[in-house]
C-alpha cells in the first residue's frame, strides 16, 4: 500500500514533468500565466474523480476535499461540472 508522501510525490512529480513540458515546448511564445493555467488544469479532473468517488454527494466530496460545501459547489459550478 502506497503511504501518502509517496502519492503526493507521484502527483508533483507529474506536474513538475508536465510544466517541463509546456516551457520546452513554447518555442519563444510567451508564457500563459502558469498559475491559473496548473491550477484549472488540476482542479476540474480532481472534482469530477472525488465527486465521483463520493457517489456524487457533495457533502461528502466537500469532506474529502476539505473544503466548505458552499465553496465545492461554486467550484463544480465555475468547471461546469453541474448547473
Amino acid at each position: 500500500m502506497k503511504r501518502q508522501h509517496d502519492e503526493d510525490e507521484d502527483i508533483a512529480s507529474f506536474v513538475r514533468k508536465a510544466l517541463e513540458n509546456y516551457f520546452q515546448h513554447l518555442d519563444g511564445e510567451k508564457p500563459a500565466p502558469v498559475y491559473e493555467m496548473v491550477i484549472k488544469s488540476v482542479e476540474r479532473p480532481m472534482l469530477e474523480v472525488v465527486l465521483k468517488q463520493a457517489g456524487g454527494n457533495q457533502t461528502f466530496a466537500a469532506e474529502i476535499l476539505g473544503i466548505n460545501r458552499n465553496t465545492l459547489r461554486k467550484k463544480l459550478i465555475d468547471h461546469r461540472l453541474i448547473a
